[in-house]
């Protein structure tokens, strides 16, 4: 940890609130903190205050702060060959996508690289229009998928509302039992009723008119919704029937967060397209990208793929791919991660869930949870309106903040992503913080 600078500090906050406008943010009402430096889960401010990243910043730095073997892969490459055009062949962006494509199934063997994942959302749209001569986008109402053009309007979220300026997008209910738009009472009716509901957005929409079915694998922001067993196959299924492309979202699941290297192999089916960013590298680099069936891939063999972009597969972020995959694969974090989930993580939830009464719901894979919290459980009223926050969801990151925890929430959520190679006593650590904010928050609490 570098020693405490309090004047740096303010100076960095001066300049911020000066020159630098913040994403999804009203400018004159936010107060962003000022981090020196992290390692590991750690990060902390220039007062010296420590927080344990609850967050994984946003959910991207899946092997936590200033990994050695990757910070170390960059300053190489930079030495090396900093910068590259993408119509170059290059060493680390060869490498980087074969090691991708090495944790995928054998129908997948290419890989497409943009700047993050908003980009890749929209050149696998645009690959899957192209392939099918189909226009129309399906996603979920609950969901996010970027800030461009067709990926926000692909978004279900209330970020979409001002951004609808792309065309051809349609929203359906997915799987979420605990507030199922299906009357559903276990995991299977809420699977059955969740696929019949989207097939018949498919034969009323038409099906000769859709081109892809968008799909985070474990719907991420708005939700760590888990699918039910069968729903993933069952959307497979129906993409097969009506010659359908399915894009998996992993930019936020992948690489290890639900305890697999993507969160769709959690189950069977395999998708034709992955969009994957942020865990990829632990977003040391700005990269994301498309990986390619060998199917959709040969449509453009002989056909000009009409995208681009300056920085596709830039050798420093390429580098930290390979590096970062490599940790992964030699320290065991994929296995680290769903053994945290399944020994720490749940039982840890379940014990918080007895007792504050304000969780409602708890549910996730991996290191990828949501606690769901509610004024009241019979009736599941949320503690913050959907698009909203709410007095009790403040003092709640207040709390957390105090005690040197950085939470997620979103709405009436706080989820806990922590990265993927916590110990388990820092996750300890952290549910301790979770239960004293919750205790400190009890009184809005209203049900019985």
């Amino acid at each position: 940890m570098t020693t405490a600078d309090s004047a740096r500090g303010k100076t960095v906050f001066e300049l911020d609130r000066a020159h630098v406008f913040h994403s999804w943010s009203a400018q004159g009402l936010i107060n962003p903190l000022p981090i020196a430096g992290g390692l590991g889960s750690y990060c902390w401010d220039y007062d010296g205050k420590k927080y344990l990243d609850f967050s994984s910043q946003l959910v991207f730095t899946n092997i936590g702060f200033q990994h050695p073997k990757v910070v170390k892969a960059i300053q190489d490459q930079a030495a090396q060959l900093a910068t590259i055009a993408p119509q170059q062949a290059n060493e680390a962006r060869s490498i980087a996508a074969k090691k991708i494509t090495d944790h995928t199934e054998d129908h997948l063997n290419k890989v497409f690289f943009t700047n993050g994942g908003a980009d890749a959302v929209e050149n696998a749209i645009r690959m899957a229009r192209i392939h099918t001569g189909r226009d129309k986008v399906l996603s979920m109402y609950r969901s996010y998928h970027g800030n461009t053009g067709s990926a926000i309007n692909s978004t279900g979220d209330p970020r979409r509302w001002p951004n609808e300026y792309a065309v051809g997008h349609v929203h359906f209910f997915g799987p979420y039992l605990y507030r199922s738009s299906f009357w559903a009472t276990s995991e299977a009716e809420e699977s059955a009723r969740a696929l019949a509901h989207l097939e018949q957005v498919i034969i009323f929409e038409g099906p000769n008119t859709i081109a892809c079915i968008l799909i985070e694998s474990v719907v991420g922001t708005n939700g760590i919704l888990v699918p039910p067993p069968g729903y993933l196959e069952g959307v497979r299924a129906l993409c097969d029937k009506y010659g359908i492309v399915w894009i998996a979202d992993e930019v936020m699941a992948g690489f290890g967060r639900t305890g697999a290297w993507f969160a769709y192999q959690n189950w069977a089916a395999k998708p034709d397209l992955i969009v994957f960013a942020k865990g990829v590298n632990s977003g040391y680099v700005p990269i994301g990208g498309v990986i390619i069936s060998d199917e959709i891939a040969a449509t453009f063999d002989q056909k000009v793929f009409p995208g681009g972009l300056t920085y596709s597969g830039h050798p420093l972020a390429a580098a930290s791919v390979v590096a970062a995959i490599d940790v992964m694969e030699t320290e065991g974090v994929i296995e680290h991660a769903k053994k945290l989930g399944e020994t720490v993580i749940k039982p840890g939830l379940e014990q918080l869930q007895q007792k504050h009464k304000l969780i409602g719901d708890i549910r996730g894979l991996g290191v990828f949870w949501a606690v769901e919290l509610v004024i009241d459980r019979a009736t599941k009223e949320p503690l913050a309106p959907f698009g909203g926050s709410s007095q009790a969801m403040t003092e709640f990151v207040v709390a957390c903040k105090q005690r040197g925890l950085l939470p997620f929430i979103h709405f009436n959520r706080t989820h806990i992503v922590p990265p993927c190679n916590s110990s388990a006593a820092e996750i300890t650590e952290g549910l301790q913080i979770i239960d004293e904010a919750l205790t400190e928050i009890g009184k809005y609490y209203q049900g019985s």
